[in-house]
């Protein structure tokens, strides 16, 4: 690889930080986002930019010359902070290098850099891992996208709001000229996204995208793709962590030019949707490196008089439910065969009951230990008392309404009868059998 580059000092030039942020390394967790300070102090020295906008080109010689004219100009007239433009060619075999380092030499703050090998993920990785700019960016040369998205894109990542920053051309409020042939691939593709891989991100695809580096300097090293898959890969990657991605709707125009092979690009990246759906089932991604980074999460903070791991619990709660009462009315059907319905439904809620308090005591709470485990099941009984009293009671007045109700008729007022005390049973759990000083702390609160 070789770089020729003139970057732009001014007074707006902020000063950079240590890679990680500290002395010594990192620690396993990110630094806590910052705003970017505007200026520094007189008598500091200039140094880095704040923004490095990287144009990754393959024979681009046609359109590389106006593109970079257009961003430069754009980016002097509007960007309140210090720039860099950073051409980066992909192996190109035209005249492209040349035209780059003229740029160079001509426009203060662009930069070129070449590369070997083809790709324009390997291009971003190159350029994004020896950035000294605290964020990040790209977008496509043809400059489909209006560059009025720019600064909307960057400024959460300056204001130390959200980690990275997409431009979506499916947002409602995005304005989008191209053919149908593109409009239903990218559409199908970003639903194959959501349906496989559970994106939340609504255009996976759109050329115009920016990070904050040090997020990008863990994220780098988990993307495996080096081509166009990459950008898709970084998001899934990003949301899996819980990073927060911001999304501005663009104005867009397709470039009927464009040297992009759709049906090969689309093989592509279905097959790395492919090999990293596998990974995310088999737990083959380190995304404990990543979960929960920052220092600045509120989530983080140890708050006294707030309860947390409701969500959680209510999950437990709902899946050990629907396997208890299927357990319940397995085993009321059983004792149906011989006894009444009175007998068969309160033997088969004591013995359901008991084993539902054990299982949401382990599973739903997180108590652990033989401590207090015969008073849980004392109580868990005054929970099953009440569960009793509303569901023989309704037996007694289906039976006083209509007489001999039909089997099938008899477990559908069970099954409505529990529902109606599911909501009841989960208060008494949570604040009476089970309280706060009983559990252990939740996952989430142990960094």
């Amino acid at each position: 690889m070789t770089t020729d580059s003139s970057l732009r000092s001014g007074p707006g030039t902020t000063g950079r930080s240590s890679r990680d942020g500290r002395e010594g390394g990192y620690d396993g967790r990110l630094p806590g986002r910052e705003h970017l300070p505007a200026r520094q102090p007189v008598s500091a020295a200039p140094a880095a930019p704040v923004l490095d906008v990287v144009v990754p080109v393959y024979n681009e010689e046609k359109d590389l010359h106006s593109c970079v004219l257009r961003l430069h100009g754009h980016l002097a007239r509007t960007f309140p902070y210090p720039f860099r433009i950073t051409v980066a060619d992909n192996a190109s075999t035209d005249s492209t290098p040349a035209v780059a380092a003229a740029l160079a030499a001509e426009l203060p703050g662009v930069r070129s850099v070449r590369l070997e090998e083809k790709g324009r993920g390997r291009a971003l990785r190159t350029v994004w891992a020896e950035s000294d700019a605290p964020v990040l960016a790209y977008m496509d040369v043809d400059l489909s996208t209006d560059l009025n998205a720019l600064l909307p894109l960057v400024a959460p990542l300056i204001s130390g709001h959200s980690d990275l920053a997409i431009g979506s051309r499916l947002a409602r409020s995005s304005r989008v000229v191209r053919g149908t042939k593109r409009e239903f691939i990218s559409r199908a593709y970003n639903l194959i996204l959501r349906s496989s891989l559970a994106a939340g991100f609504s255009d996976a695809q759109c050329g115009f995208k920016a990070i904050r580096r040090e997020v990008a300097e863990r994220l780098l090293p988990m993307v495996e793709d080096s081509g166009w898959f990459f950008d898709t890969e970084l998001l899934v990657l990003a949301e899996r962590a819980g990073l927060r991605i911001h999304e501005v709707p663009v104005d867009w125009i397709d470039d009927p030019d464009s040297t992009v092979h759709i049906v090969r690009t689309a093989a592509e990246d279905l097959k790395g949707v492919w090999r990293v759906g596998r990974a995310l089932a088999v737990g083959a991604l380190p995304l404990d490196r990543l979960a929960r980074p920052f220092g600045d999460d509120p989530r983080d903070r140890a708050l006294t008089g707030v309860e947390r791991g409701l969500a959680r619990q209510l999950i437990g709660f709902c899946a050990v439910g629907v396997l208890s009462t299927l357990f319940y009315l397995a085993l009321y059907s059983l004792f149906r065969l011989g006894v009444g319905p009175q007998v068969a439904n309160g033997g088969a809620l004591l013995v359901s009951a008991v084993a539902n308090t054990a299982a949401n005591r382990r599973l739903t709470f997180g108590v652990r230990g033989r401590g207090g485990a015969v008073r849980h099941q004392a109580q868990g009984l005054v929970v099953f008392a009440i569960g009793l009293a509303l569901t023989s009671g309704s037996l007694a007045a289906l039976g006083a309404a209509s007489g001999s109700p039909s089997h099938s008729t008899e477990l559908a007022v069970l099954i409505t009868a529990n529902l109606a005390a599911t909501v009841l049973r989960f208060l008494l759990l949570r604040a009476w059998v089970f309280p706060a000083r009983d559990r252990a702390p939740d996952s989430e609160d142990i960094r």
